[in-house]
């Protein structure tokens, strides 16, 4: 039977293939559960808030991770309580174990942090030192085969016919019905009779301006006063932080 070493030098054995597939065996079937009516979905409730069934003690195989402080109680924590934990993890840093490593390190090269902590000059350097002296890569292996004839000789491709046509579009206009054709269709009037009328044309340019000063005025509002919202939010989960 094969063995394999990692990097604490210990030696285990490789499970056998066909024990994994006996063992951990992948059910992506929905459960019979949705599929059971309600009366009997009722009853298995009520039976297992009244006599839940009794599983034995839990057993854990593995060590328990010290996770200190979880995530949702660090933001519940009120500001000048995390400033002073920054200031004391600053002036007398917490002395950790040394770390154990169980697997095998893979070089990635630098971060992207790494690159974007440099200062301006030295990623200009860089650029220009790629570009005058590139470095060079070994072969691609390509392990698919190439392609000769993606499109096969016996596809017809047609063009779409605005693309053929180099005159431009006429659009003839519509045949009035008959049903249609004793509709009387107002006249324009004119600017000298609706000034007698009383009544003055608008300007559409003036009155566009006008709706989009309104409705300009309107998102103002509306970001002023989510704005207050979240300030008087923040005044209050400051005062009463419990």
């Amino acid at each position: 039977m094969p063995y394999r070493s990692n990097a604490a030098e210990a030696w285990y054995p490789e499970p056998d293939a066909s024990d994994l597939q006996a063992v951990h065996q992948i059910d992506l079937l929905l459960p019979a559960s949705l599929s059971q009516p309600l009366w009997k979905s009722l009853l298995g409730n009520l039976r297992d808030t009244f006599a839940p069934e009794k599983l034995p003690p839990l057993e854990l195989t593995s060590r328990p991770i010290d996770l200190g402080v979880p995530l949702g109680e660090r933001l519940r924590l009120p500001w000048y309580r995390t400033v002073f934990t920054n200031l004391g993890e600053v002036i007398s840093p917490e002395t950790l174990p040394p770390l154990e490593l169980e697997s095998v390190s893979v070089d990635v090269g630098e971060l992207i942090s790494d690159q974007l902590s440099h200062l301006w000059f030295s990623s200009l350097l860089r650029n220009l030192a790629d570009r005058l002296v590139p470095e060079r890569l070994p072969k691609l292996e390509l392990t698919a085969k190439p392609i000769v004839n993606i499109v096969p000789e016996t596809w017809l491709l047609l063009p779409s016919w605005s693309d053929v046509i180099s005159t431009p579009k006429v659009f003839y206009p519509d045949k009035p019905n008959a049903a249609t054709s004793s509709v009387v269709i107002p006249l324009p009037i004119s600017a000298v009779t609706a000034t007698a009328q009383g009544v003055l044309p608008k300007n559409p340019t003036e009155a566009g301006l006008v709706r989009e000063l309104r409705r300009s005025r309107i998102r103002t509002f509306v970001w002023m006063g989510v704005a207050a919202v979240q300030v008087i939010y923040l005044i209050v989960s400051i005062i009463q932080p419990n």
